[in-house]
């Protein structure tokens, strides 16, 4: 049987119009003020919706139940004897900054509460009130507390991720690259050169410095110079003004004013455009930067750090990297040592990622066998990080819980054709007269010893005894 909503006889409230149904079922608020009538209407209209309310008459007696209570918000009057709200509200924000606060009087005005909202009150309620309006401000408030406190947890959550805590290794050549990599996150504004072959985790360890600089991680602002067309990877980095070029129907901010305050992680820079090049030299050197389309200077108050699996050397001696941008940003280089040099670094991170398979597939996967372990182990990882988590990610999909074993990793077993056959190595190549020349036979060799690995660069560049760079 339907009932009509109560209305209670007090001058100080307007009876409500219509029913609410809170989504934040019991909630539990503090209810401050100094009149008991005031205080039982205000608790019967949060009762009867479904809320906890408990009731002080005073500022020290609501300070005293915060100090045994979890409460979800604070519903105070603003004038009271002996502390009025707003230095409750003080009280409260040293004690507990995150809780919300509602300020309520009868001697509200609009200067009154432009005051209360300066002072960090989270909202303003006049007298008379409503339930319905107090009700509505309440559950806003609680539903926003409640997303606060996801994203701080999924903050928390990405933080813990992406520390240098879950980057450890065993191998002497890692511990030199992550003793580096922690000094420089001391210096938030030096700019970083991170590099290493695919797949080895520079954006792992661009995102463990801006962590370890005391950054917020919706702060990392990501730019890959390789997957962004030329055309429009200016303004993907500094933004456009109406009208700047064809389509540009309105304003856009770019990824420059994103990072302000963090960091500016420019992925693949060995293949950002010449063109482009002598403005991220200014905004390196004149920490400046403008919109395409506007002559407005906007001030980079930002770290950058680059990453590149390409010597950028040899880039510039190619024509195709600017030398004094080269010299600019490698103020602070790091290089990561690919997987194939810190063997030892294998096993910690199988276990590591499949640690990490363990919880999100919500099953049993006891380890990995002595023979996937050894085949994985002979294995040369041109795929370096990425490649040992790809693989363990579809080993933990197949096996029925058992041990992991050798059919269930996509890895050949080591091949003869990998080492040769004997201690003689025979070429038979041709060529004529005008062909013949030293560069000539050089790139015969190179081209055979890749075919005679089976197209593994790791493999042809170690049967020449040569680096993995000659396959650059």
């Amino acid at each position: 049987m339907n009932q009509k909503p109560v209305t209670y006889p007090c001058p100080l409230f307007l009876a409500p119009s219509q029913e609410h149904t809170p989504m934040n079922l019991g909630a539990r608020i503090l209810v401050v003020d100094d009149k008991q009538s005031f205080r039982f209407m205000i608790k019967g209209y949060l009762d009867d919706a479904g809320y906890q309310a408990t009731c002080v008459a005073g500022g020290n007696e609501a300070l005293a139940e915060l100090e045994h209570t979890r409460f979800d918000l604070v519903l105070s009057d603003m004038v009271m004897p002996e502390m009025d709200g707003v230095a409750l509200l003080h009280q409260v924000r040293s004690r507990h900054p995150r809780l919300p606060f509602v300020l309520v009087t009868a001697h509200g005005s609009v200067d009154s509460a432009v005051a209360a909202m300066k002072e960090g009150v989270d909202d303003y309620l006049l007298k008379p009130l409503s339930q319905v309006e107090l009700l509505v401000v309440v559950e806003r408030l609680l539903e926003h507390a409640q997303l606060r406190i996801s994203y701080d947890r999924m903050l928390d959550s990405e933080r813990k991720k992406f520390s240098f805590q879950n980057i450890t290794s065993s191998s002497p050549a890692m511990g030199k690259t992550l003793s580096a990599a922690q000094r420089v996150a001391a210096s938030p504004r030096t700019t970083v050169s991170i590099y290493g072959e695919s797949g080895v985790g520079k954006e792992v360890m661009a995102r463990a410095i801006h962590i370890a600089s005391g950054q917020n991680m919706t702060s990392f602002v990501v730019v890959n110079c390789a997957a962004i067309p030329e055309t429009l990877l200016e303004s993907e980095l500094f933004g456009h003004v109406k009208g700047a070029f064809t389509g540009a129907d309105r304003e856009r901010e770019g990824k420059c004013s994103r990072a302000n305050g963090g960091t500016l992680f420019l992925d693949e820079i060995g293949d950002m455009p010449l063109s482009l090049q002598p403005k991220l030299l200014r905004l390196l050197e004149e920490r400046v930067y403008e919109k395409v389309g506007s002559d407005h200077q906007v001030t980079a108050d930002f770290r950058i750090i680059v990453a590149t699996h390409r010597n950028l050397d040899e880039c510039c001696s190619r024509g195709t990297f600017r030398r004094d941008l080269y010299h600019r940003l490698n103020i602070f280089p790091i290089t990561i040592p690919p997987l194939r040099e810190r063997r030892e670094d294998i096993s910690h991170l199988a276990e590591f990622f499949l640690n990490a398979f363990r919880q999100h597939q919500g099953k049993p996967l006891p380890g990995l066998s002595r023979a996937a372990h050894d085949l994985m182990m002979a294995h040369d990882w041109p795929g370096n990080v990425r490649e040992l988590r790809n693989l363990l990610e579809y080993a933990t999909i197949v096996t029925n819980g058992d041990l992991i074993q050798p059919e269930h990793l996509r890895l050949q077993r080591p091949s003869l054709h990998e080492e040769p056959a004997n201690d003689r190595i025979a070429l038979n190549f041709n060529f004529s007269r005008e062909e013949f020349s030293l560069d000539a036979v050089t790139r015969q060799v190179i081209e055979w010893a890749l075919e005679k690995c089976g197209k593994n660069k790791s493999s042809a560049a170690r049967l020449l005894k040569a680096s993995r760079k000659l396959y650059y």
